[in-house]
């Protein structure tokens, strides 16, 4: 069984949530123990042997292509996606960085997400149940959730605050988990993705899902935090002091 070799890092989001930092930083700059998010996930994936990396730009670039090359990727071959121009969000921005891939699948991470998941485990529970795309998720209470059957397979969305649900597949019970903004996708993905210009992934999912597979990979049991808003940093410290 191939091993995965390549990841994409979402950093190109605005950062409202995690003002003032944001005012004058990209988010994926904020430092954790001394280590910046963005070097947190790229080291990472370097403990799955994952060295080569897509990271996408939009908000204080510079930045952020700046602190790679002066870190030299952390060791890691990086490649920028720019999206200067316009944030895409999260299905834009997989969509625009389409050409910079190899024809083999891709795991994906949100720069503001630190977690300890063991992603060797993931991706080869991708490769053996062999889904359009894998997301992984857990049991924590949020207000969006990921509706999923009892074998794991993609079904629906739904908010709790708003009472919205999106429904792909009509299945009972339709169990609810939270999405931990770690994905691996196969590159089948792409000709698939009818959106154009600014979307989410979540779309892209749950459209997907009427006529092909996608699983989940409950990891309830690993650390796992969204370093959304300045607060957060602090659990994040006592999560992972290293």
């Amino acid at each position: 069984m191939s091993t995965i070799k390549q990841a994409m890092i979402f950093a190109a989001g605005l950062g409202t949530r995690f003002k003032p930092w944001t005012d004058k930083h990209p988010k994926a700059l904020a430092v954790i123990h001394g280590k910046s998010l963005l070097q947190r996930n790229i080291e990472y994936l370097q403990q799955y042997g994952i060295y080569q990396v897509v990271v996408n730009v939009h908000h204080f670039a510079e930045q952020i292509t700046d602190a790679l090359h002066h870190n030299k990727g952390w060791g890691s071959e990086i490649t920028i996606s720019d999206e200067t121009d316009v944030v895409l969000e999260t299905g834009g921005g997989l969509k625009k960085a389409a050409p910079l891939f190899e024809p083999s699948p891709i795991v994906i991470i949100n720069v503001d997400i630190l977690t300890d998941l063991d992603l060797g485990a993931m991706m080869r529970f991708h490769q053996l149940e062999t889904p359009l795309a894998t997301l992984a998720i857990t049991n924590r209470v949020t207000s969006r959730y990921f509706l999923f059957d009892e074998n794991n397979t993609l079904c629906g969305w739904q908010n709790t605050k708003t009472g919205e649900q999106k429904i792909s597949r009509t299945v009972t019970p339709m169990i609810p988990k939270a999405f931990s903004g770690v994905h691996i996708v196969e590159p089948a993905l792409f000709p698939l993705i009818t959106q154009e210009g600014k979307f989410s992934m979540v779309d892209v999912y749950l459209q997907l899902a009427k006529q092909h597979t996608i699983k989940g990979y409950d990891h309830s049991y690993s650390k796992f935090i969204d370093v959304g808003k300045p607060e957060a940093v602090a659990t994040a410290e006592s999560m992972f002091p290293q």
